[in-house]
């Protein structure tokens, strides 16, 4: 008997030491899962609040918005990563451009402005639109002063296929040029194709540096502006009394 009870204590052998060994592995696996929960949303979080300072600081986030990206834009960005929040930039400009044109011609066409465009009694402009000469703006006798006196929407239905087509080429021409110089070229300012016939960029700095900053603010939020109205004097020549504000 004794020397039964000599060798459970020093065997190792007895019920309390293997409950005690099991203890300890349970605990040790325990404070394992313990430490890998614990670390893996430290290392979300650190990721969501980088994301969400990227976001924040990126050019075109402004007073408007309290100087924060609105949460529908950040829904949009929130997978998006630096080179994505650089891609929309560049939508944002090109749409905003793209607006800005438009509502111009937009309003050109209301006034009844069209070609020829020079002043005095034989040429279109906005304080006397009847020219003396009619340009052809196709075979079939269609010519500039027949569209200008139509809706926007149905002079756009109106211009001959084969204006559209130039259209359609003379886009896909500057789209190919500016994804060229942005990506391939990789400029780092967003809408920096290199197009700038009256030399704002040739300052010292160019584009990127500091004294642009404002220039570059003020493109993006009259894009912006555009793009809204452009939108809603749409919608009132589709939908008549829909934009109830003052419209062309």
């Amino acid at each position: 008997e004794c020397r039964s009870r000599g060798k459970d204590a020093k065997g190792g052998n007895t019920p309390t030491h293997q409950t005690t060994t099991k203890m300890m592995k349970i605990v040790a696996a325990l404070c394992i899962l313990a430490s890998a929960s614990a670390f893996a949303p430290a290392q979300s979080s650190q990721k969501s609040v980088a994301l969400n300072a990227l976001i924040d600081e990126s050019f075109g986030i402004s007073v408007e918005t309290g100087s924060k990206c609105p949460p529908l834009g950040r829904e949009i960005l929130k997978d998006a990563g630096p080179e994505g929040i650089k891609w929309f930039q560049n939508a944002e400009i090109k749409h905003g451009r793209v607006a800005m044109v438009a509502t111009i011609g937009f309003l050109n066409q209301k006034l009844g402005v069209h070609f020829p465009l020079y002043f005095g009694p034989s040429g279109s402009n906005c304080f006397h639109p009847e020219s003396a000469n009619d340009w052809m703006l196709s075979f079939d006798g269609t010519t500039f002063s027949d569209l200008a006196k139509m809706a926007p929407l149905d002079a756009i239905a109106s211009v001959p296929n084969a204006g559209l087509f130039q259209i359609f080429i003379i886009a896909g021409w500057f789209e190919s040029i500016a994804y060229y110089r942005q990506w391939k070229e990789e400029n780092a300012v967003p809408g920096d194709y290199g197009y700038d016939p009256l030399g704002f960029t040739k300052k010292e700095g160019g584009i990127a540096g500091k004294d642009f900053e404002s220039l570059r603010l003020k493109e993006i939020k009259n894009g912006r502006v555009a793009m809204m109205t452009i939108a809603g004097w749409v919608s009132n020549e589709v939908i008549p009394g829909s934009f109830p504000v003052w419209h062309p």
